[in-house]
């Protein structure tokens, strides 16, 4: 844990839903060395609302104004993909360090932008890709660093994400692909992340995506609107290690797998599932086999699970791994050491994503 004690400014708060109030409020309160000092919201009545509902006198509807101020160390972007880069860039600007939800931007260009910013005014950065924190998948790198399946042939992964043709209105700006907020970026992303982190990048990948519901619900009024994202992608490629990798993310259907993501090795066989795509937020469950031994559940150990002991009240919540991002992040500041996902991983992020929509829009295999 941090030595100090690091004030920290949330934009993008709301005094009754979102991911700041669900995770990121929520984790900080359980650090010790965290204090939020100010939060952000996109109007003075909102403003007013959210810190009366979280107790924070310092509250700011214009962010010009919260990345300023002197006792913030550490800038938390809460809000939709779209104003990312101008919020991240305001703070890196005023030479705070910035954890910024995923996905880092609209597209590559953006996410590039943002971390070339970055490393000029050498500032810290996290970005919101968090499932490499899970006890689950640090338990799975130690498996496979241990030998567990043996040498790594190929791996599946299996995920859905909005069961169903309807979503919330809150949601709605995910349904316009040009927004950066949708199945691509957010659960294969996600998803990838912790493939591309736990078996290494893709050498080459062919991609092939669909819109097979091009009508969605808007629950809140029952509005029909028209759908501009994808809702199914399919991935097959090759990491440079070897291993052949295959992976279908899917949208609007009645049920199935949430998540299943599936380590086969000359040696056993790994098997992480959950109830969704995301696997950040949803608790992971490890299922191996030795060689052709039935598969059973792993526990993972107490150690691991335990790392943050003050987080382990927020274990099974969105904000448990959240949480342990944060306190790696102090923990990185205190040691000068990078083990957190920054924004230079979340350009390399943003590459596999481009080369799946390279390859989707010509039929190509495409290089990485």
């Amino acid at each position: 844990m941090s030595e100090a004690t690091l004030g920290v400014g949330i934009i993008g708060v709301s005094p009754v839903r979102g991911w700041a109030a669900t995770a990121h409020i929520p984790a900080l309160r359980a650090l010790p060395n965290y204090e939020i000092r100010a939060l952000g919201a996109h109007s003075a009545e909102s403003a007013r609302a959210v810190g009366e509902a979280f107790r924070v006198d310092a509250v700011f509807s214009d962010h010009e104004k919260l990345v300023i101020q002197p006792d913030i160390d550490v800038v938390a972007v809460t809000v939709k993909v779209p104003h990312h880069r101008e919020l991240v860039s305001a703070a890196i600007g005023a030479g705070k360090a910035v954890y910024c939800e995923w996905p880092l931007g609209r597209d590559v260009h953006d996410a590039r932008a943002m971390a070339a910013l970055a490393a000029e005014q050498k500032v810290r950065t996290v970005v919101g890709l968090q499932a490499r924190q899970a006890p689950a998948i640090e338990f799975v790198k130690q498996l496979l660093s241990d030998g567990y399946v043996g040498d790594v042939l190929s791996t599946t992964m299996v995920g859905l994400s909005i069961p169903g043709d309807a979503v919330g209105l809150p949601n709605a700006y995910m349904l316009d692909r040009t927004n950066g907020a949708n199945l691509l970026t957010i659960p294969v992303g996600h998803s990838l992340d912790i493939l591309n982190y736990v078996l290494g990048e893709f050498a080459d990948l062919s991609a092939v995506t669909g819109l097979r519901r091009p009508l969605i619900t808007i629950k809140e009024t029952g509005q029909q609107i028209v759908k501009t994202a994808a809702d199914q992608i399919a991935v097959i490629g090759t990491l440079t290690s070897g291993v052949t990798a295959s992976v279908h993310m899917r949208e609007a259907v009645a049920g199935g797998t949430g998540f299943l993501w599936e380590i086969n090795g000359t040696d056993g066989t790994l098997r992480i599932t959950a109830d969704g795509a995301v696997p950040g937020i949803y608790p992971l469950t490890v299922v191996g086999a030795r060689g052709r031994g039935e598969p059973g559940e792993l526990a993972i150990p107490a150690a691991q699970m335990e790392k943050w002991p003050t987080l382990t009240s927020l274990e099974g919540t969105p904000a448990f791994n959240v949480g342990r991002a944060y306190a790696a992040f102090a923990a990185d500041i205190d040691h000068d050491t990078r083990t957190v996902p920054d924004f230079a991983d979340a350009v390399r992020r943003h590459e596999v994503i481009a080369a799946i929509e390279r390859s989707a829009a010509s039929g190509d295999r495409v290089k990485l």
